[in-house]
């Protein structure tokens, strides 16, 4: 089959070969993957800025969706022709996560998705949701459900309440859609013209330019009139906790999911404190919040926000446009 093989540490190092195609074994399935899509930390994998410990060579990337090619003796919630994402959280299915849950990650301690086949046990995969096309639902896993865990798992947003969404990744993007549909309303920041202008198109309520307002917990306080958002998901960390902090309000949640400006936080304890702020750092979610994310996809009719597709044969482009920061959505890669 064809595969993606990280090789080394560097983006270089990614390359298109020929591997043996891997063979259902009992309780697993053989999943024909029709689309992968990118997340930060697949670049971070890939470059070696989240860790140099991983065994090489290896198959990239977390995210992905596909389908039943295959299946192992003892399935017997899949059959050939189903199409299914795959979950990222493998081991993770229901209730709070423990240090067990976390022991499995696809595309970081198991095989990526970045071939034309992957074995993934019966437990840890999703039916796409019937209004998806693979390359559509390739960018759920892992977005898709950080986004459904932080608002509807963690900070319980209801109908009426403020949300406020932070630039124009995948996260952030699944966040607002989210929130909409939930009947809260959506505060956004970019810093682009022409994304803060999509970002309206797309919903949101108000929009941010956070390079004209550096400050702009202020204009989020000054567009709820002083009462400050529900929830946020911080995407950036050390550069943007103080002004995700500030933004909410008494009793807000800020849900701690990246690391794209650094992992050491320079956090405000005085208003932490002083206005009982929950902040809560997760990874991705449960499988029960990926079913639940899918559900709501199919009953709301949510298409998720692609900036672009790549082939297969392009995938070190494709890596490099998503550590450049200037997409808005996903970035998908179809194993063609």
């Amino acid at each position: 089959m064809k595969a993606i093989q990280q090789v080394a540490f560097g983006l270089e190092s990614l390359q298109l070969k020929e591997i043996p195609t891997p063979i259902a074994g009992p309780g697993e399935v053989l999943v024909k993957i029709e689309a992968a899509a990118l997340n930060y930390l697949d670049v971070a994998l890939a470059t070696g800025t989240y860790s140099k410990e991983l065994p090489l060579p290896r198959i990239p990337t977390s995210d992905g969706a596909g389908v039943v090619a295959a299946i192992g003796n003892n399935v017997t919630k899949w059959q050939p022709g189903d199409r299914v994402a795959i979950h990222y959280n493998q081991l993770w299915q229901h209730g709070q996560a423990t240090a067990g849950t976390n022991h499995i990650r696809t595309g970081v301690s198991t095989p990526g998705l970045l071939a034309e086949y992957a074995v993934i046990p019966e437990y840890a995969l999703v039916r796409t949701p019937a209004n998806l096309t693979s390359v559509e639902a390739a960018t759920l896993p892992v977005a898709g459900v950080t986004a459904w865990t932080g608002l509807m798992g963690y900070a319980g947003i209801k109908a009426g309440q403020t949300v406020l969404t932070q630039g124009t990744g995948g996260v952030s993007l699944f966040a607002m859609q989210i929130a909409l549909a939930a009947g809260a309303k959506v505060i956004a920041t970019s810093s682009h013209p022409d994304k803060l202008k999509k970002l309206q198109e797309l919903g949101a309520h108000e929009v941010i330019d956070y390079k004209k307002y550096p400050n702009w917990h202020e204009e989020v306080k000054r567009i709820t009139g002083g009462e400050g958002v529900h929830a946020t998901l911080d995407i950036a960390g050390a550069a943007t906790i103080v002004n995700s902090v500030k933004s909410v309000g008494f009793n807000g949640f800020v849900g701690l999911v990246g690391f794209i400006e650094g992992a050491q936080l320079p956090v405000d304890l005085f208003t932490v404190v002083g206005s009982y702020i929950r902040l809560q750092g997760y990874s991705v979610g449960s499988l029960k919040s990926f079913q639940e994310l899918a559900a709501a996809i199919e009953v709301n009719d949510i298409h998720p926000v692609i900036d672009s597709i790549f082939p297969v044969s392009e995938a070190q482009e494709a890596f490099r446009y998503m550590g450049s920061g200037n997409y808005f959505g996903k970035v998908v890669i179809e194993m063609k």
